[in-house]
């Protein structure tokens, strides 16, 4: 089971991510999460890179809810 950090308007996706195996945890506790999802909906308009995890970030703009599954799947995978 990975620990995955779901970006606040990626919240529909808790149920769905749970019943394939995987626990939901806060962006607060990003220390503690395997990979964090993000909508990629927000531009980093200033170009400011600092890092607050050394979890995979998956960039899930565009992605269907199984494409999802597929890369945090993929993602955990080269990780364990």
């Amino acid at each position: 089971m990975a620990k995955i950090a779901l970006e606040d308007n990626l919240n529909h996706m808790s149920s769905y991510l749970q019943s394939n195996g995987h626990e939901i945890v806060s962006m607060n506790n990003l220390a503690d999460c395997d990979c964090c999802v993000i909508s990629g909906q927000d531009n980093n308009v200033m170009g400011i890179s600092d890092t607050a995890t050394k979890a995979s970030v998956i960039n899930a703009q565009g992605m269907s809810d199984s494409e999802i599954l597929q890369q945090i799947n993929e993602t955990v995978g080269k990780i364990q």
